[in-house]
C-alpha cells in the first residue's frame, strides 16, 4: 500500500497528537516496512522528523497553512489533489477537527478524544461549532476511524452519531526503550543541576490548559497540603502554556508557597524520562481525557501516581495508580498527603505501574492501524493486485 499520513497538527512537536504520531512512525518503519509512506509536513515541522528521513517520502507543506482555518482549509482542498498526485492507496488523518470531505483514496481517522463535548468552557464558539456540526457529517464519510480508547469510541458513538461496528479501538503504545527505569537518585540530582529542583517533587506534565488539565485545583490542593503539612515537598508543571494558561500562571503567582511552585515550559522528548524518575510522585488530574499517555509513561519509568479517572484515564490505568476526584480540592489535598507521608505506599504504587505498564507497546499498534488501512482500502473497492502495482511503481 502506498500510506499518506497528515502531520500538520502536531503544532511544532508539543501536543500528545504529536507524541502519538512520532512514536507510531518509528513503529510504523519496523512493522510497514512492506509499504510505502507519504507523510505531509509543515515546512518548519521538517527537521521533527529527521528521525525517519530515508525511511518515508516527506511532502513540505507551506508555512501559510498553518493557521488552523488555513489548515483546514489545505485538508479539504490541496489535500486530495496531493492523495491523488502521490496515487495513495489510503490518507490518515490523526485528527478529528482535519478530517478530509472528499478523497480520491480511501481515508482513515484517528479521534483521539472529543474532550470538549465533556468539558464546558474548553474551547471557544467558533471550535466547537465546528466540532459538532461540521465534524460530525465529516466523520461518518471516513472509510475507516480509530478511537485511541474504549471511552473515545462510546463518545464517538455518542456525539458523531457512528456505529460502534465503524470504530476500532486501538490503545496507545508505550516506548519502552525510551521510558524505563533507572536510578532515582542520580535522575534526582540531574533535575537539581538542570532545573534547581529540589527532592521531593509532585510532578504534572500537560500543556497549560484551562480548565481543561484542572491546574488551578491542583494548585489550590498544594496549597492545602502544604499550609497543614509544612512539608518541603515541592510542585513541579511541565508543558506550553495553551489555551487559559494565564489563569495558572495567576494561581501560581497568587500561591502563598509560590517559591515551591515550579514551570518549566515545554519538556523535551529527551530530557521527559529522566524527568519522570527524578520525580518522587506524578499527578495527573485532568478533568477528561481521550487516553492519557504521560501517567502511563511516569509509571515505565517507576514513579508512583496519582491520577484522576475521568474520560479514559481509568481504563488506561486500571488499578495501578491512587485515584482522586479532580473536582474535589480537598480529596486531592489528601491524596497529596497521604502519598508524601508513606514511603511504603509509595514503592506499592511503583511496583503496580511497573506492571501495568507492559500492557502498551507502540508495535503492537503500530500492527493494529496496519489492519486498519488495509480494510479502509478494501472498504473503498480497491483490490489486493492494484494495491500491490501501486506499491511497487
Amino acid at each position: 500500500m502506498r500510506i499518506g499520513i497528515s502531520t500538520s497538527v502536531v503544532q511544532r512537536g508539543r501536543t500528545g497528537i504529536a507524541q502519538y504520531l512520532f512514536a507510531l512512525l518509528r513503529a510504523l518503519t519496523i512493522e510497514g516496512s512492506r509499504h510505502e509512506f507519504v507523510l505531509f509536513v509543515l515546512e518548519e515541522d521538517r527537521p521533527l522528523f529527521d528521525f525517519i528521513s530515508g525511511r518515508m517520502e516527506i511532502v513540505t507543506v507551506a508555512e501559510r497553512f498553518r493557521p488552523a482555518v488555513r489548515n483546514i482549509l489545505w485538508h479539504q482542498v490541496y489535500l486530495p489533489r496531493l492523495a491523488r498526485k502521490y496515487r495513495l492507496d489510503v490518507l490518515h488523518v490523526p485528527s478529528y477537527r482535519r478530517l478530509v470531505w472528499n478523497a480520491p483514496c480511501a481515508t482513515v481517522a484517528t479521534i483521539h478524544d472529543l474532550a470538549p463535548f465533556r468539558v464546558a468552557g474548553k474551547y471557544d464558539y467558533a471550535r466547537m461549532f465546528y466540532g459538532k456540526v461540521i465534524v460530525k457529517k465529516i466523520a461518518r464519510r471516513q472509510s475507516e476511524v480509530i478511537a485511541i480508547s474504549q471511552n473515545t469510541a462510546s463518545d464517538i458513538e455518542e456525539f458523531l452519531g457512528l456505529e460502534a461496528s465503524r470504530v476500532t479501538v486501538i490503545h496507545n503504545g508505550l516506548e519502552h526503550e525510551r521510558f524505563q527505569p533507572d536510578d532515582h537518585g542520580n535522575a534526582a540530582l540531574w533535575a537539581a543541576q538542570k532545573w534547581d529542583l529540589k527532592s521531593p517533587f509532585f510532578l504534572y506534565v500537560a500543556r497549560l490548559e484551562h480548565p481543561g488539565k484542572n491546574h488551578v485545583r491542583l494548585i489550590s490542593a498544594f496549597n492545602q497540603f502544604k499550609n497543614t503539612s509544612k512539608s518541603d515537598w515541592q510542585l513541579v508543571l511541565g508543558g506550553s502554556d495553551w489555551h487559559g494558561a494565564q489563569a495558572i500562571h495567576q494561581a501560581i503567582a497568587a500561591s502563598p508557597f509560590a517559591s515551591d511552585i515550579r514551570s518549566l515550559g515545554f519538556v523535551s522528548n529527551e530530557d521527559l524520562p529522566n524527568l519522570y524518575r527524578a520525580a518522587s510522585a506524578f499527578v495527573y488530574p485532568s478533568l477528561y481525557e481521550g487516553f492519557g499517555l504521560p501517567p502511563i509513561e511516569a509509571m515505565a519509568c517507576g514513579c508512583p501516581v496519582i491520577a484522576s479517572d475521568c474520560g479514559s484515564l481509568g481504563e488506561v490505568i486500571g488499578n495501578a495508580a491512587l485515584i482522586v476526584d479532580p473536582e474535589d480540592v480537598s480529596d486531592m489535598k489528601s491524596k497529596l498527603a497521604k502519598v508524601a507521608a508513606d514511603p511504603e505506599f509509595r514503592a506499592q504504587l511503583r511496583v503496580a505501574g511497573l506492571e501495568r505498564a507492559q500492557s502498551f507497546n507502540w508495535n503492537t499498534t503500530a500492527r493494529a492501524t496496519l489492519e486498519v488501512y488495509s480494510r479502509a482500502v478494501q472498504k473503498a473497492g480497491r483490490t489486493a493486485p492494484q494495491m500491490q502495482m501501486t506499491a511497487n511503481a
